[in-house]
């Protein structure tokens, strides 16, 4: 009896995850099936301090139980006395020795042993890129607001059950009386246990904005570094030397173009920085220039800036702007600090906007100076304008050149908070770089997650302890994707083991590109179970390697290098494990080579203030924006070894 249980469980755990890993364009994707409530942060598995329910099940069962009885015959049916004597026949027939049957197959993703792994399988991504973009999504259901739990704030779903007017909040268990209609709307029309629901606000006249009144800003060093040079290749197989002022200048040249014949109602400005920050806007008139007191005073370079007219589409001044670039020249400092807080300001003008910054050195005057200031300070001062930077709905990205020490941990901040890119380019792919981070490919702006999930339920490496998880996302790119982890806490494993299945609610608040307020809410429920149960053959891989990348990057980051190198540890243990049940697909392998990389950036770390190369900082800050690699991002697939190979290779 209790084998023919634990077969059903298994059955039903199986159908489950089929089911799952047969959703392939799922936007809130788990790693598992099942929420497993039996890890702990020390990654041990806790198990045996829950009592013994009978849908726990041991993957090693059937390698000592006896298979279950056949099930009776059925009677059959009197012979027909017109068929020959099955005596007589037999004695006609050659004979010979009986043998068995074949035996069956083991099953491999069965013999999995205890499942004592230290990764914590409980992990949820959220593609971000697509959940914005409603534009795809045009059969979903609209209201204008949501009916709120008055304790936790999650919205009345299809999981919810109203009683007399009375909804008991099945996050918190806090009573919230509920209108009978509205309940009918919020319920009625939506039977299952996922929904996802698009909830758009009355939109005032001023809201509108324009999608084509966003600008691109070229923040572009002209310091004395600037006239190394570099020997480059020509077409015709000569080679010539060729300043990075140059390269600079031949990239912008044809970005410009470039963005001419693609997008020529884009506004474009053109702000430079050596020991004083010059603002051209579009070229077209006088350029503003600030200089010595004027780079340490944060509220006048943004009043400065901001007050500075707004620039033209490039349609109207492609002549100009280039005219400008041919004419830069190169001497002085490096005044990056000022020059990008006067870029930001001049971008804020319109959401959706971006900076790309173009320096070969660490900024060594003004404010956020790395060189003769103090280092806590510029590390401030570079977080804050972030910040800014993704109130105003401003991206920021960071270009420096191969050889070069910028200190891209510090400044490539500022493109790791706003949602931008960080690159170091040679001579020969910076125009590609630069015309690549320029495109138009915001989504969103102002983006706020919060994820929900019922008492007991917490988040590690998250500031709060408790069930509800806020996430200040910002700006929202195509193809970016946010990953999170969950546990049970174990006075809570009995409890969620009885209740069989959890609630998870996200609620997504952001800023289209017409500035139209929009909240998407997407609700469903998932089955619990023990670590013991779970086929590893069957876990979504690029969930949980994705998720690694990002943790991993961001531990490193901060300073957390032995915690990263554990994760690490652990998680390739898991990918050979799993290797070793089911075939490795081409993905899975890029995938690993990720894990490859952070471990040799994580062992070349000595000290936990020791400061990271500008190339280690470079593949770190593109891991913690790493995403699934799929059909339709096969350039992804091809580069992200590259780069990890390039990184070891420098190291």
């Amino acid at each position: 009896m209790h084998t023919t249980s634990l077969l059903h469980d298994r059955q039903k755990i199986s159908a489950f995850e089929t089911a799952c890993c047969t959703q392939t364009t799922t936007k809130m994707e788990f790693a598992c099936s099942h929420i497993v409530c039996n890890w702990g942060p020390d990654g041990a598995d806790v198990s045996q301090l829950a009592p013994d329910y009978e849908n726990k099940a041991s993957l090693g069962w059937q390698m000592d139980m006896f298979p279950p009885p056949l099930p009776p015959r059925r009677f059959r049916k009197p012979r027909p006395t017109s068929l020959p004597n099955p005596s007589s026949l037999a004695s006609q027939l050659p004979v010979t020795p009986l043998s068995l049957p074949p035996p069956v197959p083991p099953r491999l993703d069965l013999q999995e042993g205890g499942n004592n792994f230290k990764v914590n399988i409980n992990v949820v991504s959220l593609r971000v890129g697509r959940l914005v973009d409603i534009s795809q999504d045009a059969g979903l259901e609209t209201f204008q607001s949501p009916v709120i739990c008055g304790k936790c704030s999650a919205a009345l779903s299809c999981l919810s059950s109203v009683w007399k007017r009375l909804w008991v909040c099945e996050f918190c268990g806090f009573e919230n009386g509920v209108d009978g209609s509205l309940a009918q709307v919020c319920i009625g029309q939506r039977a299952g246990v996922r929904s996802d629901d698009l909830y758009l606000p009355g939109k005032r006249e001023d809201d509108y904005q324009n999608l084509e009144d966003t600008m691109v800003v070229f923040c572009v060093d002209i310091s004395g570094s600037m006239t190394v040079t570099t020997e480059v290749t020509t077409e015709s197989g000569s080679t010539v030397h060729i300043s990075r002022l140059e390269g600079i200048q031949d990239a912008l040249q044809r970005t410009l173009a470039f963005m001419l014949q693609q997008s020529p109602h884009r506004r474009v400005a053109l702000v430079t920085f050596n020991d004083e920050v010059v603002i051209y806007g579009d070229g077209t008139r006088t350029p503003l220039t600030m200089r010595d007191w004027a780079l340490v005073d944060y509220e006048h370079i943004w009043k400065q800036a901001l007050g500075y007219r707004v620039p033209h589409c490039i349609a109207e001044t492609y002549q100009h702007l280039t005219n400008r670039v041919k004419e830069l020249g190169e001497h002085g400092a490096t005044a990056l600090g000022p020059a990008t807080l006067a870029s930001v300001a001049l971008a804020s003008k319109y959401p959706g906007s971006k900076v790309i910054l173009c320096t070969d050195g660490r900024a060594n005057i003004g404010l956020g100076d790395m060189e003769q200031g103090n280092s806590t300070d510029s590390k401030y001062f570079y977080r804050e304008l972030a910040l800014q930077a993704v109130e105003k709905g401003v991206i920021i990205s960071v270009m420096s050149f191969k050889g070069t020490d910028c200190c891209l941990a510090d400044i490539g901040r500022l493109a790791d908070l706003t949602g931008g890119r960080v690159n170091i380019v040679s001579i020969g792919t910076m125009a590609t770089e630069i015309q690549s981070i320029s495109e138009d490919n915001v989504l969103a702006t102002s983006a706020t997650a919060t994820l929900l999930a019922p008492d007991g339920v917490y988040f590690p490496f998250e500031d709060e302890d408790n069930h509800k998880l806020v996430k200040e996302i910002g700006n929202v790119t195509k193809g970016m994707e946010i990953t999170f982890e969950f546990a049970v806490k174990p006075d809570y494993m009995e409890f969620c083991l009885e209740r069989n299945t959890l609630p998870f609610q996200l609620h997504l608040s952001f800023k289209t590109r017409d500035q139209q307020k929009v909240t998407r809410i997407i609700t469903e429920q998932r089955p619990v179970t023990t670590s013991s149960q779970i086929l590893l053959g069957r876990l979504n891989v690029a969930v949980l390697a994705v998720h690694c990348a990002q943790l991993c990057a961001s531990l490193t980051m901060d300073g957390r290098v032995k915690e990263a190198q554990r994760h690490l540890a652990a998680q390739q243990d898991l990918l050979r494990h799993i290797s070793k049940l089911r075939p490795i697909q081409k993905e899975e392998s890029i995938y690993g080579n990720w894990m490859e990389t952070m471990t040799t950036i994580c062992d070349d770390i000595k000290t936990e203030s020791q400061i990271l190369s500008d190339e280690a900082a470079e593949v770190v800050y593109q891991l913690k924006r790493a995403s699934s690699i799929n059909s339709n991002n096969t350039a992804a697939a091809q580069k992200k070894p590259l780069v990890g190979e390039k990184c070891m290779a420098s190291m």
